[in-house]
């Protein structure tokens, strides 16, 4: 089994960080543009895709700048995380994505976040 390689990605996101993380944070925001439902139970979140469902607990999160969530069905380590940052001078908001995968399927992954973030752009009007 390869080794995962982590990748960063960054999406300039016109909307405020508070609304912003009510989308990356709770499960009805991630259901409207990151899985076709979402659920939790206390820090544990079961992400569902047509017949496929994933459970990842939420590890770290600070209220309006980010949230780590660890995958609880892999063997390795890996997790992913999305933090909202404000630019200081600009007020810009951008959201990072960090995030692992096998390097043979890096461009899939990449690919993959700029489709789910599109689909949160549209859900937040932000097009």
């Amino acid at each position: 089994m390869q080794d995962k390689v982590k990748f960063e990605l960054e999406f300039p996101i016109h909307s405020s960080p508070q609304l912003l993380y009510q989308y990356i944070s709770t499960p009805s925001g991630l259901s409207e543009w990151f899985a076709d439902n979402v659920n939790s139970r206390g820090e544990v979140f079961t992400f569902i895709w047509d017949d496929t469902e994933e459970k990842a607990k939420l590890v770290r999160k600070k209220s309006g700048e980010y949230v780590k969530f660890k995958w609880l069905e892999n063997e390795e380590e890996t997790f992913f995380e999305m933090k909202i940052v404000v630019d200081e001078i600009t007020k810009d908001v951008s959201i990072i994505i960090t995030d692992f995968t096998e390097e043979d399927e890096l461009d899939e992954a990449k690919m993959l976040w700029e489709n789910q973030i599109s689909d949160l752009k549209h859900v937040l009007g932000s097009v």
